[in-house]
C-alpha cells in the first residue's frame, strides 16, 4: 500500500511518460495484461491508456489489472492510468520510494 507521499512522487515521475499500453475494442485480452505486466516488470511505472472506442469504465479495469498483476494504483486521469510495481530483482529497481 502506498501512502501519500509515495503515490505523489509517482505522479510526478508519471507525468512526462507517455502511454505504453492501449486497450481498444478487443478490450482486456490476456495479451494485454501480459503487455502490462511485461512492462511493469522492465519499468516499475507504466502508463495506460483506454481508446474511445472501448466500453469500459478505467476505474474498474485499473482495479482489476492490481488485482491480477498485484500492482499498485497511482493515479487515473479521464481514460488513462498509471500503476506501479516494484521490481522484484534488487539490481533492477529503478525507483526508491
Amino acid at each position: 500500500m502506498l501512502t501519500g507521499k509515495q503515490r505523489s512522487y509517482l505522479k510526478k515521475l508519471a507525468h512526462d511518460i507517455d502511454p505504453v499500453v492501449s486497450i481498444g475494442k478487443s478490450d482486456l485480452t490476456d495479451s494485454i495484461i501480459k503487455a502490462i505486466d511485461d512492462n511493469l516488470e522492465a519499468r516499475e511505472l507504466v502508463k495506460v491508456s483506454i481508446q474511445e472506442g472501448s466500453l469500459l469504465d478505467p476505474k474498474e479495469t485499473c482495479n482489476e489489472i492490481c488485482e491480477m498483476l498485484h500492482a499498485e494504483f497511482v493515479q487515473s486521469i479521464g481514460r488513462r492510468f498509471v500503476l506501479y510495481r516494484q521490481s522484484k530483482n534488487p539490481k533492477k529497481r529503478k525507483i526508491e520510494l
